[in-house]
Formats: structure tokens, C-alpha cells, sequence
């Protein structure tokens, strides 16, 4: 009985909370609303420049800024040609610039970016710093953030399914099942799930990029860089949240024509 119960609830959950993205045109699941998911986000992002040092009034701050900007006005122009004028309302965009060697960057939902000083020698040129600022804004316009969330609660959700689904079963039997499902939703699931948000962003980006004024081609300079980063660590592309450097970049090379093709539509910013 519990077991059908839960059942219901996760058919209800995925029937009642696919909303169609504005940008990618798909159908995904998403129990959190954009007015729930930013004031929560923005208020970590302030607390988080509090507590790290922000680069102000340098060259590589400006630049920061400046792609930025581009990167803001190729994603509203997009979705001014997608019908989709309104999508962006409630965005607050920053760019800033933070003193640390980690070759990162990232983009909270609502608009509020970071770039770690530590990417800046592998971006080196403001359209590898476009790429990555195109990639890491894609991954908010698509309510990516949103998405693992909600995917994460219903794999909770499920996780509570199978252990009530295997209560009467030996102990032995319950921990085989779960950790079955464990193993199983992680490898099968979560991951490419993320997987496919990473490429779903890459291809994203480059049509912003593209729209900014900048050659998506520059896209396959600046990955090849960050491929030689790798100290030959990086876990097999099956256990990984991202593709491997010679998928993305595959990948990139076939979606450029069509990045570039859609920046022809839209316009591109002088």
C-alpha cells in the first residue's frame, strides 16, 4: 500500500511540474519557481563576495564586465527574437571578478555571475572568456540549478519508495536494493542528467557568444586549452558530471554552423 502510494505522489510530481523552457523549447521537471530560487540566490552571492576578495578598477575586471555586458544583451536579444521578451524581468545581473587561482567560473540563477582570476590565463582572449561566460550563463537561463533540484528530491522520493517497497524483506535483501538504486540512479540518471545540461549549456552559449560579437569557433581554442589543464585525473566520461574534453569539443565543432547561423537571424551586436 505504501508502496502505491508513493508511486502516486512521483506521477503526480512529474505530471504537475514539467514546465516548458522559453530558451531550449523542452519540456523538463522543475518543482522550484524562479521567484522562489532567486532571492535565495542572490542573497548567497552577496555573501558570498562578502567572504572572498573582489578584483575592482583593473584591466581584467573591466574585461569581466565588458564581455559580460555583451554576454546580458545577446541573451536578452535572443530572447526578444524568441517571443520571449519577459523571461529576463526578474534577472539582477553582476559580473565580478574574484582573486583566486582555481580555474573556475560560474552563474547563480537570477544572473549573478563570478570568474575566478585562475581562468583568466587559459580564457586569455575576451572571446575565450565569452565562451565561458556564454556557457556558465546558459546553464541559468535553462533552470538548470532548478532542474538537478528537483531531481534530486525525487530521487529522494523514489529512494523512500524503495525502502518501503522492501520493508519486509530480509535486511540483507534491503540493502541490496538499496544500494542497487543507489548506484543505478546516480550512473543511470543523475549523471547524464548532468552530462547533458553541460552540452545543452555549451550549445547555448555559443549562439549567445555568437550574438555578443564573438567567433564561436574561438570556443574550440579556449577547451583545448582547458584539455591540456587536465592532469590526466579526470574520471571516466561514464562517471562524470561533464563530458570528456574530446566529446565537448566534438560536439562544439558540429553546433557551431548552427550558432552561427542563428546569430545571422537574431543579429549580432556591434
Amino acid at each position: 500500500m505504501k508502496k502505491h502510494i508513493l508511486l502516486g505522489i512521483c506521477a503526480l510530481g512529474l505530471v504537475y511540474s514539467c514546465a516548458t523552457n522559453p530558451i531550449t523549447g523542452k519540456k523538463s521537471l522543475n518543482f522550484v519557481s524562479n521567484s522562489e530560487l532567486f532571492p535565495s540566490s542572490f542573497q548567497q552571492y552577496g555573501t558570498f563576495l562578502k567572504e572572498n576578495k573582489v578584483i575592482t578598477g583593473t584591466a581584467d575586471a573591466r574585461k569581466v564586465e565588458n564581455v559580460g555586458l555583451r554576454i546580458k544583451a545577446a541573451a536578452e536579444k535572443y530572447l526578444i527574437y524568441l517571443g520571449q521578451g519577459q523571461y529576463l524581468k526578474d534577472y539582477r545581473w553582476e559580473y565580478k571578478l574574484i582573486d583566486n587561482k582555481e580555474v573556475n567560473a560560474w552563474c547563480m540563477p537570477g544572473g549573478k555571475i563570478v570568474v575566478y582570476s585562475g581562468i583568466l590565463p587559459v580564457t586569455k582572449t575576451d572571446a575565450g572568456l565569452a565562451t565561458v561566460m556564454g556557457h556558465e550563463v546558459s546553464h541559468a537561463l535553462a533552470n538548470h540549478g532548478a532542474q538537478r533540484m528537483s531531481a534530486g528530491q525525487l530521487q529522494e522520493i523514489i529512494g523512500v519508495g524503495v525502502s518501503a517497497a522492501t520493508s519486509g524483506k530480509s535486511e540483507q535483501t534491503q540493502q541490496i536494493w538499496n544500494q542497487a538504486y543507489g548506484i543505478g540512479s546516480q550512473v543511470g540518471v543523475m549523471l547524464p542528467f548532468s552530462r547533458g545540461h553541460e552540452t545543452e549549456a555549451d550549445k547555448i552559449g555559443l549562439t549567445l557568444m555568437a550574438i555578443a560579437g564573438y567567433n564561436p569557433e574561438e570556443s574550440i581554442t579556449f577547451w583545448t586549452r582547458m584539455a591540456s589543464q587536465s592532469s590526466g585525473q579526470a574520471p571516466s566520461e561514464i562517471m562524470s558530471t561533464h563530458p570528456s574534453d574530446a566529446t565537448r569539443i566534438a560536439n562544439l565543432k558540429a553546433l557551431i554552423p548552427e550558432a552561427k547561423a542563428m546569430a545571422a537571424k537574431v543579429g549580432v551586436i556591434k
